[in-house]
């Protein structure tokens, strides 16, 4: 009685561990650091609807749902879309995604791609509802329409035969849904209506979103060129890919400040402009870089401050 005890609780310590590890393979799969930038037009969008008067904290949290879920969608895609490729290999110089060290395997990364795409598609659902009611049955289509298109996009980045991101277009679809789509289409969630100063910070935080992407496509140019994954930095060179990362990053700040001065704000409401700092420091570190692998830090940079950038700007817009 006591041995069958004994084996019992062993066995159940086991699968306490596998479970636990099974989590944190998951967990790193969805690649927690990536989630900020992506809240950042639907924060900029709908602070910027809150300063008008278009007040409803059910459309932000759901529209905070459906964007964290479509960023962790496109973070499952992305390490199922390399990993059977063969892109994330030993030369690739950022951290080992979950397929390529066999943390998780090719069908549960599947199964995990299409349990995710279920349920942000759910919450888009409901988001859209709870924005246009039973009313505006011509917007709730379009905007279902456009939650098809995201979680496509998503996944079509690295999957498929016709993966976009190895045909260079990954910074156009950056661009479109984590700018455009994510500022204006949140404000117009909340207000109904569009509004030329919004497409600004669109802009703004399109741009800045590229400019992660480009800067991991710069440190990976190495081993996607061996992969045959054709980036925009695959295709311009090392060089011409600095000078597009200055012009994107420079844009995007002085289209935020544009959009400050066209809003008529205040001296206290250009707190903002704090956050253009650390993206002046980053600059001059890219400026000097030379070696692609100590690109690899800057990314977090840019990512939280572009983050970092949305909530004051979502501050300055509500004082």
């Amino acid at each position: 009685m006591v041995e069958w005890q004994h084996r019992t609780h062993k066995h159940k310590t086991i699968n306490n561990k596998q479970i636990a590890m099974n989590a944190k393979a998951w967990l790193e799969a969805a690649r927690l650091r990536t989630l900020p930038l992506s809240v950042s037009g639907i924060l900029v969008g709908s602070f910027y609807a809150f300063s008008q008067g278009y007040i409803n904290w059910g459309i932000l949290a759901l529209a905070l749902v459906t964007t964290l879920g479509l960023q962790v969608l496109s973070n499952f895609a992305n390490d199922y879309g390399d990993g059977v490729k063969g892109t994330d290999n030993e030369h690739r110089i950022g951290p080992q995604r979950a397929i390529q060290k066999g943390a998780i395997t090719i069908p549960a990364m599947k199964k995990g791609i299409i349990i995710t795409s279920v349920l942000t598609l759910i919450a888009a659902v409901f988001l859209i509802y709870v924005s246009f009611g039973s009313e505006n049955f011509g917007y709730s289509v379009f905007f279902f329409l456009l939650g098809l298109a995201a979680v496509a996009a998503a996944i079509k980045y690295t999957v498929g035969s016709n993966a976009y991101g190895y045909r260079g277009l990954g910074d156009v679809f950056v661009f479109i849904f984590f700018g455009l789509v994510s500022v204006i289409g949140c404000y117009f969630l909340f207000s109904k209506q569009l509004d030329f100063l919004v497409v600004l910070p669109a802009i703004s935080v399109g741009l800045l979103s590229v400019a992660v992407l480009n800067l991991n496509n710069m440190r990976d140019v190495a081993s996607d060129t061996m992969s045959g994954k054709n980036t925009i930095v695959v295709k311009m060179g090392a060089k011409a890919a600095k000078t597009y990362h200055y012009i994107v990053i420079i844009t995007a700040l002085a289209l935020t400040l544009a959009f400050a001065v066209l809003n008529h704000f205040r001296p206290v409401q250009y707190l903002f402009l704090i956050a253009y700092v650390p993206f002046i420091i980053h600059l001059k570190t890219v400026a000097k870089n030379t070696v692609p692998r100590d690109l690899d830090p800057e990314l977090k940079k840019v990512a939280l401050g572009t983050f970092f950038l949305s909530v004051l700007l979502c501050v300055a817009m509500q004082l």
